[in-house]
């Protein structure tokens, strides 16, 4: 079953994921970093350049550099599982991004595995680890 655990903490952590894609569609780094644990990291396998970063201090110095190359994003995120179990939680979620790059319109789809937290009554990312699913590009119009 890919639901399982209290409601209420199932709720907090879709959430969560909101939070998230809202920080990153508005560029607020603020609420993008309040979504992560202070010991955090964030893989991206599929971007050896960039590998995984440990830290919420590093992981939101990347991002804020990452997001020059995505003006005017709309991020969308959306749950395909969540297990909770305590304080702690696994969930995959699936994305959906858009942006300009230059003359083209840019569409990417994509999957992250999760590990959230509880802490202080609140849910974070203690680990996300993102993967690409589907890249699309056009000319703008």
């Amino acid at each position: 079953m890919p639901f399982t655990g209290p409601f209420e903490d199932r709720l907090a952590i879709r959430e969560l994921l909101e939070a998230y894609a809202d920080a990153v569609t508005r560029n607020d780094a603020e609420a993008w970093s309040a979504t992560f644990a202070e010991d955090a990291e964030w893989a991206l396998p599929d971007y050896p350049e960039i590998g995984t970063t440990h830290g919420k201090a590093a992981i939101v110095a990347m991002w804020k550099e990452a997001m020059k190359q995505y003006p005017g994003i709309m991020f969308e995120a959306w749950p395909g599982s969540i297990e909770v179990q305590g304080d702690h939680a696994t969930m995959r979620s699936y994305t959906a991004e858009v942006y300009d790059q230059g003359a083209m319109t840019v569409r990417d789809r994509g999957v992250y595995e999760d590990t959230c937290v509880k802490q202080d009554g609140r849910w974070l990312f203690k680990s996300r680890s993102f993967r690409k699913l589907h890249r699309q590009q056009g000319p703008r119009g």
